[in-house]
């Protein structure tokens, strides 16, 4: 008779979780490992997507995990966004990484940090077709012209798009 229960504290478990998992605003949400987490300056991470949607209005996020190995208070970033028509799109972003006490922002319990950061709002896509965004690092220390060539503590790089309802 104890095994029954079991099975069905385990499908009730399997169930919740699964409701809890799923995601039906999340169109795209996708990782990519940054190797010894440690950001190449010059190495972009790349994300591609199909876009068949042209009439449903998106928020695209950029996600970050770091952990204590990252040294600063703020993260600037370069993105270049490819479209199917061969346009471009470059941004130079700058996100808070700490609040005002030098705590790490972002949800997590451990030493890892999970941050969404809006990239952008409210975006149509105008055209069908195959997307690619390429996401790099833009640190500098203080007072210096050139970049970080390494930059050191962030584990992951992210990409999400949202659907708006």
């Amino acid at each position: 008779m104890i095994q029954p229960r079991k099975n069905s504290f385990l499908a009730i478990f399997i169930l919740v979780l699964f409701v809890v998992s799923c995601d039906s605003n999340g169109v795209l949400d996708a990782y990519k490992k940054v190797p010894d987490n440690e950001w190449n300056l010059k190495e972009a991470v790349q994300f591609n997507f199909k876009v068949s949607d042209t009439i449903s209005k998106n928020n695209l996020f950029i996600n970050i995990r770091n952990n204590n190995e990252y040294s600063f208070s703020n993260l600037y970033l370069i993105s270049h966004l490819y479209f199917p028509n061969g346009n471009t799109i470059v941004d130079t972003l700058q996100y808070e990484m700490t609040d005002k006490n030098g705590r790490f922002l972002g949800n997590g319990f451990a030493e890892i940090k999970n941050n969404k950061l809006f990239y952008k709002e409210s975006v149509q896509f105008p055209i069908s077709g195959e997307y690619s965004l390429n996401i790099y690092q833009a640190m500098r220390e203080n007072n210096q012209i050139k970049g970080i060539e390494n930059l050191l503590g962030i584990t992951d790089v992210g990409f999400r798009i949202e659907k708006i309802k």
